[in-house]
């Protein structure tokens, strides 16, 4: 199957380089397959936070979760600091898991409910016997004040006796303290009230000028990720259907599916006349997507086209990327922009 292209890729040095990532899973003994992420590619640039947003079951965590080989994508390419990950194994790849850590989506779950959280953040250092055990305990101390959690309680309490909010700074500390170079946040804030959110959100833009982090920032609350994003990208059904710039994507929207997702935002406003255009049906099941666009069976720009020929990512404006035929601006994609790479 065609990937998406490459057309956004940037030159030069990249902290992560993924390239034609395929992860499927078994439908039983049926001999079908679950097509989670179809042959994606992206990049993200060290100091730089890469929002990738989209609807349930559109293969963003998966996508976050073979990054770290957890699972092993069927094929693809994952450079991170200039090595292949998938050519790792063993204790190579564990190695590599120190300078790339992650945030999950609940944070009570994450952690383990006998241990008290002093230990918890501390076992990192303790299974890779990072200095002395004196080094080891100031530094637990100094990460857990810098997100907001008393040293003192946390050598006490175990995670239940924390709030939701208070977990998930937990979890942000435990994944600092191997002093990582990459971050994945698979929904951190999702579970979590909206003023806690913005705690959160905060303390993560504190600690990546801190600590000089990278980002991924998974979500599909689009203003939350527009908040803290420097570029994003849009999943559909294991595809990548835009790139851009947070402000461009915000504000000129190309792919028909960005701009339903846009329009969903609810206007904290009861005054404002909000129009939104209708989306039909539902998502196709990934097992059997549709040929050609994978939203054309929902999309209100579909023509013939779109059912036969795959669009592949092309530039619209200044790094801004859309693979549509038909994007709601930046004009129809040449002919010769197929799949198959053959012309018209």
């Amino acid at each position: 199957m065609a990937g998406t292209g490459k057309a956004h890729l940037r030159n030069g040095e990249a902290l992560l380089r993924v390239e034609d990532l395929v992860v499927q899973f078994p439908v039983g003994r049926t001999g079908l397959v679950v097509n989670a992420v179809s042959g994606i590619s992206l990049d993200v640039l060290k100091g730089e936070t890469l929002g990738l947003v989209g609807e349930s079951g559109c293969g963003k965590s998966t996508t976050g979760r073979a990054i770290m080989q957890l699972p092993r994508p069927n094929s693809g390419s994952v450079q991170f600091e200039g090595k292949e990950l998938t050519a790792m194994a063993g204790d190579e790849m564990r190695e590599a898991r120190t300078r790339m850590q992650m945030i999950f989506q609940d944070p009570v779950s994450s952690l383990n409910p006998r241990r008290k959280v002093r230990d918890i953040v501390m076992e990192p250092l303790t299974i890779w016997d990072r200095g002395t055990k004196a080094d080891r305990s100031k530094l637990v101390d100094r990460v857990l004040e810098e997100v907001g959690i008393d040293p003192q309680r946390a050598s006490e309490s175990q995670p239940h006796q924390f709030s939701g909010g208070q977990c998930q700074r937990i979890s942000i500390a435990r994944s600092l303290v191997l002093d990582p170079s990459l971050i994945i946040c698979d929904e951190p804030v999702s579970a979590l009230d909206v003023s806690v959110q913005a705690q959160v959100l905060n303390l993560l833009e504190d600690l990546k000028a801190r600590y000089g982090l990278t980002m991924i920032f998974i979500a599909h609350d689009l203003a939350v990720v527009k908040n803290i994003s420097d570029r994003v990208a849009v999943m559909y059904l294991g595809k990548i259907c835009e790139v851009a710039r947070s402000d461009d994507l915000y504000h000129e929207p190309a792919h028909h599916y960005t701009n339903v997702l846009l329009q969903s935002i609810p206007v904290p406003d009861p005054d404002v006349a909000v129009q939104r255009r209708a989306i039909e049906g539902e998502p196709p099941s990934p097992v059997l997507p549709p040929s050609g666009c994978r939203f054309h069976t929902r999309c209100p720009a579909a023509a013939a086209r779109c059912s036969a020929e795959e669009p592949q990512l092309r530039e619209i404006g200044d790094g801004h990327f859309v693979a549509c035929h038909y994007p709601v601006h930046g004009g129809e994609a040449p002919v010769t922009v197929r799949s198959s790479g053959t012309a018209a």
